[in-house]
């Protein structure tokens, strides 16, 4: 899948549902799911509620201090600065109480949410690694890394800014309304009257708000996806020279996205700033009210101060509680996005493996595999004799892409599998390999169906190399045994030697610790083919397959390969799937497939006098028939 389309359907997410009330079940379920995960973490959110009730307790008390220290002592005419110097200190107190439990609320709740989230993105990532080939076939891989980076991000913003908003700003609403009912009833009332007219704001704001953000974001996608095609094809752009019509349509895009970023943030200063003539005529309110009745002597003028303060924190939370409306939203969407990806289950599992609940693991650690091995296979035990009897495949229903074909490999054989693009070849092997479970018929090692045997037992026996290998970032050491600290850096060193890579890894300027970048970048396709053919080696598989390892390779690298693959397919049975049929010409048998069938079988020599399919592929391979 492209870039763009990759990046078109997460704008599609972002953007979301119109149908979106019909899906409320699914988020109760997911908010249900996310409880579980916080269950562990029951004395921490104990631990942010009191932090989180003693820093706001701490705030509000402040005026009501000056209240007292108004009306009992500045207005009153006595001269006791005892009692103004224990105000004072009692000030200080509560400010410094104030800063530090707002600070252990913080961090105990950025310690939950860290945990949590990382937990999820690590159980997550462990979850796409089970799946089968199928759903990465259906999943485009913009998509997953949406899911893991992106979407647990989201989540990450829902603790430490929804939840936070939440508890602090959520108290505060209380604690204000329950200190102005004790300072003065009626003038509370007063107060109350603006709720409803906040509430509508906040309301109108909201939905105004929530399509704004969406368009910002839809805009940004569109531009991410225009500059993601362009770096994929920047040879393209370059060769027709097409950088000032690319520029221009950049220029275009990010012009869209920067009109809908003003708009987003005037929207929000609109918004904050109608607030603010909120809270000040608000103030203007209880002044003109509170004033009378202080002329009046109906009201002390301490009240009046601490209700103006009170009115004017009153609005703070509203607004903050409002303004993360978007993140509350986007976090929903990614928990039923995360979710979805956990509903997934492997097509191809191994039998009687019980399933794994992944909140009951520790620590994100998966549960052990308790599950039953039904062949007992072993591996020093197998032989490598192939059996493909009567199998029928299909990606798609109503499409066969392999009909009732029988195949029995011998163990130890060389078997050549030639064929047009699409006759099947590659997806024999991925059967094999056990990427998909056959439709009809079975795959049999040593007479043990592979479906009876694990999974990772299965990939042991069978040492796959592909056209385009795939290095990781890491050393060459670490890329030919795969990480496994139990391959000792002799055996890799001799498995170099072994297939010839030896002598371009000394060219390198630190060897074998020379640190490759991702996919191996800075190597040519075959010096990639020779590192990628020694992990097989180093693995010591039963049955080796050359998926058309040979067809990017030049023809010194060929016969590199060539020679090590004579040796190494010794009392190993071995398939070569062949774009170059000088790769199987010495094949102890060549099997032809097309349209998912055995047309021919036989040695080179064989086929060439059956005058058929391998026939004709031969001489075209040659030159002699026109294409």
């Amino acid at each position: 899948m492209r870039p763009a389309q990759a990046i078109h359907n997460w704008q599609a997410d972002q953007k979301g549902d119109p149908n979106m009330p019909e899906q409320k079940p699914e988020y109760i379920s997911a908010f249900r799911t996310l409880s579980g995960y916080a269950r562990p973490h029951l004395w921490s959110f104990i631990g942010v509620f009191c932090c989180t009730l003693i820093a706001i307790l701490s705030d509000l008390l402040q005026p009501f201090l000056m209240k007292i220290a108004f009306d009992d002592h500045l207005f009153t005419g006595k001269a006791e600065y005892k009692g103004l110097i224990t105000i004072c200190i009692v000030y200080l107190g509560l400010s410094l109480s104030s800063f530090l439990f707002t600070y252990l609320q913080s961090n105990l709740l950025q310690n939950i949410g860290q945990s949590i989230v990382s937990r999820i993105r690590k159980q997550l990532f462990g979850h796409i690694l089970k799946q089968s080939m199928r759903y990465f076939d259906r999943m485009s891989s913009g998509s997953l890394i949406t899911h893991v980076s992106s979407d647990t991000e989201a989540l990450n913003q829902f603790f430490n800014q929804v939840l936070l908003s939440l508890f602090r700003d959520g108290l505060t609403l209380i604690f204000i309304i329950v200190l102005m009912f004790q300072l003065d009833t009626k003038l509370a009332l007063y107060c109350l009257i603006l709720l409803p007219i906040i509430w509508l704001i906040a309301i109108g704001f909201r939905s105004f708000m929530r399509t704004t953000y969406q368009i910002a974001r839809t805009r940004l996608s569109r531009m991410v996806a225009f500059v993601a095609e362009n770096l994929s094809g920047m040879n393209l752009v370059q060769v027709f020279h097409q950088q000032k019509e690319q520029q221009k349509q950049f220029d275009e895009r990010n012009g869209l996205y920067f009109k809908a970023n003003l708009r987003e943030i005037r929207t929000n200063v609109v918004f904050g700033r109608t607030f603010d003539i909120l809270s000040n005529l608000s103030v203007a309110l209880v002044v003109w009210i509170g004033g009378h009745a202080v002329l009046g002597k109906q009201l002390e003028f301490g009240v009046l101060y601490a209700f103006i303060t009170y009115i004017r924190q009153f609005f703070q939370p509203i607004n903050t509680i409002t303004q993360q409306w978007n993140t509350l939203q986007s976090a929903t969407v990614a928990i039923t996005r995360i979710w979805s990806v956990f509903a997934n289950k492997p097509d191809v599992t191994d039998r009687l493996q019980e399933p794994v609940d992944l909140q009951k693991t520790e620590d994100g650690e998966e549960a052990d595999e308790r599950q039953a091995t039904l062949s007992g296979i072993r591996l020093e035990q197998v032989k490598g004799r192939i059996d493909f009897d009567r199998i029928s495949f299909s990606y798609e229903e109503g499409i066969p892409i392999i009909r009732d074909l029988d195949l029995h490999i011998n163990s130890g054989e060389l078997i050549g599998v030639v064929g047009t693009t699409g006759a099947g070849k590659s997806s024999l092997i991925s059967l094999l390999c056990r990427f998909y479970d056959v439709k009809e018929g079975s795959i049999r090692i040593d007479e043990t169906d592979v479906r009876d045997i694990p999974q990772a037992t299965l990939h042991r026996l069978i040492g796959l190399v592909q056209q385009e290998p795939y290095l990781y970032s890491g050393s060459i050491i670490e890329n030919v045994r795969m990480f496994d600290d139990s391959i000792s850096r002799e055996e890799v060193i001799r498995a170099c030697e072994f297939v010839g890579a030896d002598a371009i890894i000394a060219k390198l300027k630190n060897g074998y610790d020379t640190k490759l970048s991702e996919r191996g970048s800075g190597l040519s396709a075959g010096e990639r083919q020779l590192i990628s053919f020694a992990r097989i080696i180093v693995f010591k598989p039963k049955v080796l397959i050359l998926d058309e390892a040979s067809a990017n390779l030049d023809s010194h690298t060929e016969q590199l390969i060539q020679n090590a693959l004579q040796v190494v397919s010794q009392d190993r049975t071995t398939i070569v799937i062949a774009h170059r049929l000088s790769t199987i010409m010495q094949a102890d048998r060549i099997i032809v497939m097309s349209h998912g069938e055995i047309v021919e079988q036989g040695n080179h020599q064989e086929l060439l006098e059956h005058d058929g399919h391998y026939k004709e592929l031969y001489e075209h391979s040659q030159g002699n028939v026109a294409v």
